[in-house]
């Protein structure tokens, strides 16, 4: 399984950035696809995953800012930031797993693959 994290770049406060995930290697679609991120100095924390049936999860920090979604057909994996806020500024991964339980898919810990992340920088 490869992921592939790509759409990092520096914006100011309130602007927008579409994240995108390629993954190869999986049959992507039987697999529960999340974003994480990870601040200067902090712990990796859970932004949003979607499940095989297209079931959204978001953390309440990002909840009404991102949206997540999946084209199976090109086995791809989006996140779409609006009203960025310099907060959100971190390294982006995106995580696959085929045997996460619903309980897990809102803990980062729990994803078995992971892609090489993309900054996302926001400036005030």
């Amino acid at each position: 399984v490869q992921l592939q994290a790509s759409g990092g770049g520096e914006v100011q406060t309130g602007g927008s950035l579409r994240l995108s995930c390629v993954g190869s290697g999986l049959t992507f679609s039987r697999y529960v696809m999340s974003w994480s991120r990870q601040a200067p100095g902090k712990e990796r924390e859970f932004v949003a995953a979607v499940s095989r049936s297209r079931h959204v999860y978001y953390a309440d920090s990002v909840k009404d800012r991102f949206t997540i979604s999946r084209d199976n057909a090109k086995s791809t994996m989006y996140l779409q930031m609006n009203s960025l806020k310099p907060e959100d500024t971190a390294v982006y991964y995106c995580a696959a797993d085929d045997r996460i339980i619903t309980s897990q898919y809102m803990q980062s810990d729990a994803y078995d693959h992971w892609g090489q992340g993309t900054l996302v920088t926001v400036s005030s």
